[in-house]
């Protein structure tokens, strides 16, 4: 770092701390051990009450990288208390407008072509602006109307400077605020560094928005935009124009109540589509990304931020569903495990006692009546107090999810989001038991159990091996001793059935085959309808023992 770099970080440390004493956090920075308000005192109640507010107006006042990092802490109520959440979530990353000759400059740059060439028209005001790039109208040869979006010619060296700025200050909150202890700070920088430079990239953006638009090709009621890719680079997006007032600015007031109804069930059902249909949902259903084409038809746009669901992601999630409807109590913490969501296991029983306090609240109460937001609101509430860890995939679900019961709350008072997607959760769920899935997932064991059969004398070798070299160290929770030998003996009851069941039904399978005399079934030796029948009831044994585990 050279001498003049060096005195523009020091200079932006100087104005950030000076921006955090203004709005109460100057002892983040103070040098007293602890670093904590009134030197390890507890926070006052007016204080923790206006905390939210305070760190909302602090970032709007260090500029656009620091609002956008309170945006990705926005999507963490594992680690961010529910309050300052709240106000988080309050934050817009918009930004003064870019000389329209430095735009030209980056589109004429990236395409290798005149903006006359690439476009025949380009409108020099933009539509939207924000930290990273901003939004212009243009036509393209021929014609057709589209967006482009451009990035800020030195966006991506500002953003690094900041990012590194980050980790200083992550590090200083980390060392001198106790409170911040069980948060990885440092960690909470990498994902938010992540997640910038994805988005410095807009090629990442045309992708997702492709793939969207795929899942819904032939639906009628959502419009994705079509991406230009000949005029689409890292940092220039050209994208169908979708001619609509977002849902930001839309006449609400002139809709009839069953219309506002209509547009707050299709918006639902679309993301209820991404989540549990397609399994790549939009992560930011925000009004200003939605545009209202008509009550029953909606356009998509700003694919910056996707989430991802495997199939077992999203079967778990429909148990968890399934079960907070059935308000079974018991099943809660292992839904939640299912869900990769890991927590000591000394927190278990308080863990469970929460989760069933939280659903006695709601018990007895009808669809109509539960409140997917506060449930949801209650919920990261316990996860933060716990200091329990999400995976990232959840975080995004949940923002997503959260985002969504407001905006349809605002659009329909009565609206409920959990009636929309109950459906697709019970066709997710009938789905699962389909004889394809089944024959699926039974194949799957079996090839699991066979391969973990084969390597079993090559892992004993190698722990001798261990043992013989001293390498090897004992630990015996005799706790756990029992649990873990029993689920031992079911896997290996499970592996004997299974190939005694496989056994039966080859033998039978030949037998009924080869054998050219006696009596005959569709053609093949009654001899053997008798050992195909056993084996396959030792097969659906098998499976319901499975199902009825729920470990699959």
């Amino acid at each position: 770092m050279g001498r003049g770099e060096r005195s523009r970080t020091l200079a932006r440390l100087r104005e950030i701390a000076r921006v955090a004493t203004k709005h109460g956090f100057g002892y983040v920075f103070s040098r007293r051990q602890g670093g904590d308000p009134g030197a390890g005192e507890e926070e006052s109640y007016e204080d923790r009450a206006t905390r939210g507010r305070r760190l909302r107006e602090m970032l709007e006042e260090l500029g656009p990288t620091f609002v956008k990092f309170g945006q990705l802490l926005s999507t963490r109520p594992d680690v961010v208390p529910p309050d300052v959440i709240a106000e988080l979530r309050k934050l817009q990353d918009e930004a003064r407008p870019e000389p329209f000759e430095s735009i030209r400059e980056v589109v004429e740059q990236d395409l290798g072509l005149t903006l006359e060439q690439a476009f025949e028209s380009f409108d020099p005001v933009p539509i939207g602006s924000a930290s990273v790039g901003q939004v212009h109208v243009a036509q393209l040869p021929g014609g057709r109307e589209v967006v482009v979006k451009v990035q800020r010619p030195r966006a991506a060296e500002t953003l690094n400077a900041d990012i590194d700025l980050l980790y200083q200050l992550a590090k200083l909150s980390k060392d001198r605020v106790k409170r911040l202890a069980f948060i990885d700070l440092e960690g909470l920088v990498d994902e938010f560094a992540k997640t910038v430079r994805q988005e410095l990239d807009y090629r990442n953006e045309a992708r997702n928005d492709e793939a969207v638009r795929r899942n819904f090709e032939g639906n009628e009621h959502v419009v994705v935009p079509r991406v230009h890719w000949r005029q689409t680079t890292g940092r220039v997006l050209t994208q169908d124009r979708i001619n609509g007032p977002t849902l930001a600015h839309a006449d609400l007031d002139g809709m009839s109540a069953d219309e506002r109804r209509t547009l707050a069930s299709r918006i639902a059902e679309t993301w209820m589509q991404m989540v549990f249909g397609d399994g790549m949902f939009h992560a930011d259903p925000h009004p200003a990304n939605i545009i209202v084409l008509g009550p029953d038809e909606i356009g998509l746009i700003d694919f910056g931020m996707v989430g991802l669901l495997s199939q077992d992601d999203r079967e778990s999630a429909i148990r968890l569903f399934t079960d907070i409807m059935s308000q079974n109590t018991e099943r809660l913490p292992r839904d939640l495990r299912a869900l990769g969501i890991r927590y000591p296991r000394e927190l278990e029983e308080e863990f469970s006692r929460r989760l069933q306090d939280l659903m006695a609240r709601n018990m007895g109460m009808s669809m109509d009546e539960l409140d997917v937001r506060e449930i949801l609101h209650d919920l990261f509430g316990i996860i933060y107090e716990l200091e329990i860890t999400l995976p990232s995939r959840w975080i995004l679900l949940d923002k997503a999810l959260a985002t969504l019961a407001g905006v349809a709350l605002e659009i329909s008072p009565d609206f409920n989001v959990f009636e929309t997607a109950r459906p697709y959760a019970r066709r997710l769920l009938y789905a699962k038991f389909t004889p394809e899935r089944i024959a699926g997932r039974v194949q799957n064991d079996l090839g699991r159990y066979a391969n973990a059969l084969l390597e079993y004398p090559l892992q004993f070798g190698e722990l001798l091996e261990e043992f013989k070299d001293g390498e090897v160290h004992v630990a015996i929770d005799l706790n756990e001793l029992n649990e873990a030998s029993n689920k031992a003996l079911v896997a290996a009851n499970r592996i004997a059935i299974a190939m005694v069941a496989a056994a039966v039904i080859l033998a039978s399978g030949i037998i009924g085959t080869f054998v050219t005399e006696g009596p005959q079934l569709f053609g093949l030796a009654l001899i053997g309808v008798p050992g195909f029948i056993a084996g396959l009831v030792l097969f659906g044994w098998l499976v319901v023992g499975m199902i009825r585990s729920g470990n699959w």
